[in-house]
């Protein structure tokens, strides 16, 4: 009996005092326009975020093929031709929000470090940025936002085209984070 009292002590506690953060609808954005071309931007709502207020630990998945464009035809290209999302399905960042301290949130929000290996196109690097918390009730929200290199990630880019996308590209991500269920 006190074996038994004791798993559902630990379980309750455990279930109650969940540090664990969530979203599968987290918004992944980018933009990779040149001035004076036409916009290369696309926007995915599905990504999945998971969060743990007290390890600090991060992780993000985005399917490939949700990332929506204004013109079909960019989509396309971009998937078949730029991403090859057949091949590489997924681009997933794994890391480390550093010290980070929900005390030091001020007027409910807070700016850490966060640093982690971002795997796209199948090659992983290290991606050190700010990210920025807002409490909004019972939900916690996550921004940042960062640049990658497209030959960094082995995405080979056509010449008739490389002067119509910018090398740099620019990635802004959104979670609101629901406490773990």
């Amino acid at each position: 009996m006190k074996k038994i009292f004791l798993l559902l002590t630990v379980l309750i506690s455990t279930s109650l005092f969940s540090q664990k953060m969530i979203t599968r609808t987290g918004e992944v954005k980018f933009e990779a326009s040149m001035p004076a071309f036409e916009e290369i931007a696309a926007k995915n709502n599905t990504a999945s975020c998971i969060f743990d207020k007290a390890t600090g630990d991060i992780a993000v998945l985005a399917l490939v093929k949700a990332f929506r464009f204004k013109i079909p035809l960019m989509e396309e290209h971009f998937n078949e031709n730029y991403i090859e999302s057949d091949k590489f399905p997924k681009a997933t960042f794994k890391g480390k929000v550093t010290n980070f301290d929900a005390s030091k949130f001020t007027a409910g929000k807070a700016t850490f470090d966060v640093e982690g290996d971002l795997t796209l196109h199948g090659v992983t690097k290290k991606v050190k940025t700010k990210i920025t918390f807002v409490q909004s009730g019972e939900k916690l929200i996550a921004t940042c936002g960062f640049k990658v290199k497209t030959s960094d990630y082995n995405i080979k880019i056509p010449s008739v085209v490389k002067s119509k996308i910018a090398e740099s590209v620019q990635i802004d991500l959104k979670f609101d984070l629901e406490k773990k269920a």
